[in-house]
């Protein structure tokens, strides 16, 4: 519980953080980061805590001790209600993804685009408590009615293995972001559409995301008849997300010789 109320506090920090030094000039594209960095530090702690329980479960395993279960059972319900209460505060409308998943499909594409890893961090933190206590839960009950004592530490490795994949899950999405990745695959082939009409042709593009749903676009057109770059601009009005713009025109003489 008190690694999870740590990355709690550091999804905080990075929300206030971001707020407080949006103006700041030293950040030249925007604070949007914080929230994938913290992110992706709350995924290693995630990471971490999954590795202790599976550790602490196998060495129950080997070597079993005595469980108050009149104590024990009443606090994990107590703390699956916390934890639901608390998943339910941090739940994200435009989220329903589920915290392991890696979709590859086009509309996956737009979530994890407009997705704030910050929040589903937090969430994840959270779900991951309330999922240990459903498990506790049931192994405590198990083990109180049948004697089976080894089903408490079992359950414990099966949670460690569930949390680790969303650690692992939260880990490449955020880290996705921090690396400059393609954010989402449909992005290049619709700016491609908009911008080479008539001679124009498009030569370079880069696209990175610089915050939840905002994504930072430089392009290069090669034109025998150049526009203006506000032209350009224009034509990928309309297109979500689209940041920091920034279209470099050059003139193309040497095709008329060809």
């Amino acid at each position: 519980m008190g690694t999870h109320a740590a990355a709690l506090g550091i999804a905080a920090f990075a929300y206030m953080f971001a707020r407080r030094q949006r103006a700041n000039a030293h950040f030249t594209m925007g604070t949007g980061k914080f929230g994938d960095l913290a992110a992706f530090s709350s995924a290693i702690i995630l990471g971490m805590i999954a590795l202790f329980i599976a550790y602490e479960s196998l060495l129950r395993l080997a070597q079993p001790v005595p469980i108050h279960f009149r104590e024990a059972i009443p606090i994990a319900m107590l703390g699956l209600t916390v934890n639901l209460v608390s998943a339910w505060l941090l739940r994200d409308d435009h989220d329903h993804d589920h915290p392991g998943d890696d979709h590859d499909a086009d509309h996956d594409d737009h979530a994890h685009h407009r997705q704030d890893h910050n929040l589903r961090a937090a969430y994840i933190h959270v779900l991951a408590d309330a999922f240990t206590s459903v498990l506790a839960i049931g192994g405590l009950t198990a083990a109180y009615y049948f004697d089976w004592l080894w089903i408490d530490p079992l359950v414990g490795i099966i949670g460690a293995a569930v949390i680790l994949s969303w650690a692992y899950g939260l880990l490449r999405s955020a880290g996705a972001v921090l690396l400059d990745t393609l954010p989402n695959s449909r992005l290049p082939r619709l700016i491609r559409e908009r911008v080479e009409v008539g001679g124009d042709k498009l030569t370079d593009l880069h696209l990175w995301r610089v915050g939840p749903g905002h994504t930072a676009v430089i392009l290069s057109v090669v034109s025998e008849s150049p526009q203006p770059p506000a032209v350009y601009k224009d034509r990928l009005s309309g297109i979500e997300g689209l940041s920091h713009v920034t279209v470099e025109v050059q003139a193309c003489e040497f095709h008329r010789d060809l």
